[in-house]
C-alpha cells in the first residue's frame, strides 16, 4: 500500500530482457534506506519487488502482465522514474490510499501551460472514465493527483510547482502513455452497487 506522496525520481540504469520476464535497474538514492531483497517500491504507480541490489542500484523483476499494463516496458537507460516505499502503518497519509496495482495506461491527450499553470488532460479507456469523478482522486505514473474537468473520454488535473520539480509529470508531453491506478474506494463502490 502506498500513497501516491512521491519520494524520489530514480534513474533507469536499463532494462535486460529474459524469457518471459525484464528485469528492471533503477539508480536511486532515498528509497535505498531500510529496502532490502523482497521490500516493495512503487515504479511510476506500479508496485514491484526488489529482486537485487547493488549499492545505489536497485533491480526488480517486470512480468509479461506488468510489461503490458503499465509504461515500464517503454523505459529505456537515463529516463527517470518516480519511486515511493511502502506505507508504514504508524505513518500520516498525505496522498490517498494507492495499491500500485496500475489498473492500465493513458495518454497525454494535451499539456497546457501557462505562468504557474500546467495542465495535463488525460484520455483512459471507458472502463476506467467510470471511476474517474470531479475532486475524486486518481494516481498517475505514481502521482496521487485531484481530478479537475472529466469529459466523455478523458479527464484533466493540475500541476503545482512543486509537482512539477519532484515527479516526472512535469516532462510529460501529448501523446506519452502513463500508468492509471483508479481510486480504490471507487472501484469497490461501483462493483458492490452493480452486484447487488
Amino acid at each position: 500500500m502506498f500513497t501516491g506522496i512521491v519520494e524520489e525520481t530514480g534513474v533507469v540504469e536499463g532494462i535486460v530482457s529474459k524469457k518471459n520476464l525484464s528485469v528492471l535497474r533503477v539508480r536511486a538514492r532515498k528509497v535505498l534506506e531500510g529496502t532490502t531483497q523482497g521490500t516493495s517500491i512503487a515504479v511510476n504507480g506500479a508496485c514491484l519487488t526488489v529482486t537485487g541490489r547493488k549499492k545505489d542500484v536497485l533491480e526488480f523483476d517486470m512480468m509479461r502482465e506488468t510489461l503490458k499494463k503499465t509504461n515500464l516496458g517503454t523505459l529505456k537507460a537515463k529516463d527517470r522514474v518516480n519511486l515511493e516505499r511502502a506505507l508504514k502503518a504508524n505513518g500520516r497519509v498525505d496522498g490517498h490510499f494507492v495499491s500500485g496495482h496500475v489498473d492500465d495506461m493513458g495518454r497525454v491527450k494535451a499539456k497546457i501551460t501557462g505562468e504557474n499553470y500546467t495542465e495535463l488532460q488525460i484520455s483512459a479507456k471507458r472502463n476506467l472514465m467510470r471511476y474517474i469523478a470531479p475532486k475524486g482522486s486518481v494516481c498517475l505514473d505514481g502521482v496521487s493527483m485531484t481530478i479537475g474537468e472529466v469529459r466523455e473520454d478523458y479527464f484533466s488535473v493540475y500541476l503545482i510547482p512543486f509537482t512539477l520539480e519532484v515527479t516526472t509529470l512535469g516532462s510529460k508531453k501529448k501523446g506519452d502513455r502513463i500508468n492509471i491506478e483508479t481510486d480504490i474506494l471507487a472501484k469497490y463502490i461501483l462493483n458492490k452497487n452493480e452486484l447487488s
